[in-house]
């Protein structure tokens, strides 16, 4: 993943619940069976492209409505999808994928390897944010209609993940080349289908879109040419609705069937009603960093001083106090139940200990620190409310901060400007996998957090080590060997202290008696398939 997500994902705060429809009477049980399953959130659609689409709706949308090669289970297990089997050479440097022939696109037309490599290609091509996801592939051969071989430029343990991701969707290249889409070198610039995709689509999923009004409703309605069971509801109706407490409202009032972003405070709403609430662990996880390299620092901020910030803030405190205690601390930025992530010892709050660290470093008398940070409510926790609970907490150590939350568009351009000597961010998964954590966060010389800790200013923050690890991992053998390099590297990140994490806040679910199938899945979000109502 190269960038940060404004409420994306996979995985942001989930809350799901039955609507009860008003009525003078019962509905016919084959008449509720049925009914339109409404979804009440804040929809963050950036396109319906799925080369170009970026965003948590964009995820559920391309597992719904389009189809990958693989999907996970619910144990985050790869199982088949549109490839019936699969196998890799010993350098992990070859898939060979074999359709299903059963597979068939929504206008009825079979799923063939022709289709797998112009989607795969055009996402590389177009080079919108997931074109990170084709941009190993060096060549895709097409012996058959039902082979596709895909070669990638160095080993990667971690492609039949990258491959369930909701990104790289299979498209039917016939109809979306018919109507303006390109997948050659000149997609980016010449491309001109992106406004027919906001009408139409041309997958093989369980639904099709129906209709598309941008921040009000997007509608999808059942596949009735799919070819593997249909789902259990005949549409889905998203409605754009961002205030938790609108959204839970709707909920209770029966005008939807399915909320999401509902915070933890909201949720106790829910309590006593016939809808169900239940908190389950997520992957998503809210974090401070730290840039040396900060135009606008007044110390140094040298190992000790990183150190003195991290166990000066009381973690559990702070997840009291901005969750209400629905979320686990965090000590690595690879998330809890990801390769690598378990295991790590989370910084015990310790002021006297951090005290004796910032005298160490010649700040005894404490300094003054400005913290720029996006003035967001992510999976639940207000920014603003966590950075005043961490003004707080290193007031206490003599470091006095001063805090100005901006819009995320403001904040981008600090961070990747002058930078910000203390900021808070949030992250999400694209694909079950570590590589990503690494990537971004592991300071290799040019990676994301490299640059906005201001490597080009204080080079002694660069850690090309993390970036060994990783290729390591990747051409690891087994996943037990690459788990032990996934877990190496989230050490390292967690000593450079550049990243601190601070809460992983747990996923609300609701929903009613009625409702069955929901889960938080690590690929898909919310796999619409699986829902009855």
């Amino acid at each position: 993943m190269k960038r940060l997500r404004l409420l994306k994902s996979s995985f942001i705060a989930l809350s799901l619940a039955l609507t009860a429809t008003v009525l003078t009477g019962p509905l016919p049980k084959a008449m509720a069976e049925e009914r339109p399953l409404v979804i009440a959130r804040d929809m963050d659609v950036n396109s319906l492209d799925p080369a170009r689409a970026w965003c948590d709706t964009c995820q559920i949308y391309n597992t719904s409505v389009y189809e990958q090669l693989v999907t996970l289970d619910k144990d985050n297990k790869v199982v088949p999808l549109l490839a019936a089997s699969w196998e890799a050479n010993t350098e992990q440097t070859q898939f060979t994928f074999k359709l299903d022939p059963a597979a068939k696109f929504s206008d009825g037309s079979p799923v063939e390897s022709k289709d797998v490599k112009w989607s795969f290609e055009r996402l590389k091509n177009i080079k919108g944010n997931g074109a990170f996801l084709a941009d190993p592939i060096v060549s895709i051969d097409t012996p058959d209609a039902q082979t596709a071989v895909i070669k990638l430029a160095a080993p990667n343990s971690e492609f039949l993940n990258q491959v369930a991701a909701a990104f790289l969707s299979v498209l039917n290249s016939d109809v979306a080349t018919a109507n303006g889409a390109l997948s050659d070198a000149t997609a980016a610039e010449k491309d001109t289908s992106e406004n027919w995709f906001l009408t139409h689509s041309a997958g093989s999923g369980p639904f099709v879109l129906e209709s598309y009004e941008p921040n009000a409703e997007l509608r999808l309605k059942r596949n009735d040419a799919y070819w593997r069971k249909a789902p259990a509801v005949p549409a889905v109706v998203f409605r754009q609705v961002k205030d938790a407490v609108a959204q839970a409202q709707m909920l209770q009032s029966g005008a939807a069937d399915i909320a999401m972003q509902i915070d933890p405070e909201t949720a106790k709403t829910l309590e006593g009603s016939q809808v169900k609430v239940e908190r389950v662990p997520s992957f998503n996880y809210v974090y401070v960093a730290l840039s040396p390299g900060a135009k606008a620092n007044t110390v140094k901020l040298s190992p000790e001083v990183r150190e003195a910030i991290s166990i000066a803030i009381d973690r559990t405190s702070l997840i009291d106090f901005t969750l209400g205690g629905a979320g686990r601390p965090i000590a690595t930025p690879i998330p809890l139940g990801f390769p690598g992530g378990d295991g790590h010892e989370i910084p015990a709050y310790n002021v006297e200990k951090a005290k004796e660290l910032l005298a160490k470093a010649g700040a005894a008398d404490g300094f003054e620190m400005q913290s720029i940070y996006p003035d967001l409510n992510v999976y639940g926790v207000d920014f603003s409310l966590m950075m005043q609970k961490i003004q707080q907490d290193l007031a206490k150590v003599g470091i006095k901060v001063k805090l100005s939350p901006v819009p995320f568009a403001n904040w981008r351009e600090a961070a990747n400007g002058d930078h910000i000597p203390l900021t808070a961010v949030f992250f999400a998964p694209d694909f079950y996998g570590s590589s990503q954590y690494v990537d971004v966060f592991g300071l290799s010389e040019g990676s994301v957090w490299a640059k906005r800790a201001g490597g080009a200013v204080d080079p002694t923050i660069i850690n090309n080590e993390t970036g060994k690890l990783m290729k390591k991992a990747l051409a690891a053998p087994t996943a037990d060997e690459a788990n032990k390099i996934w877990f190496e590297a989230g050490e390292m990140m967690a000593k450079d202290r550049i990243i601190i994490p601070m809460v992983s806040p747990d996923l609300i679910l609701a929903y009613g008696p009625n409702v069955k199938g929901v889960r938080y899945s690590a690929c898909c979000n919310l796999p619409l398939a699986e829902i009855s109502n």
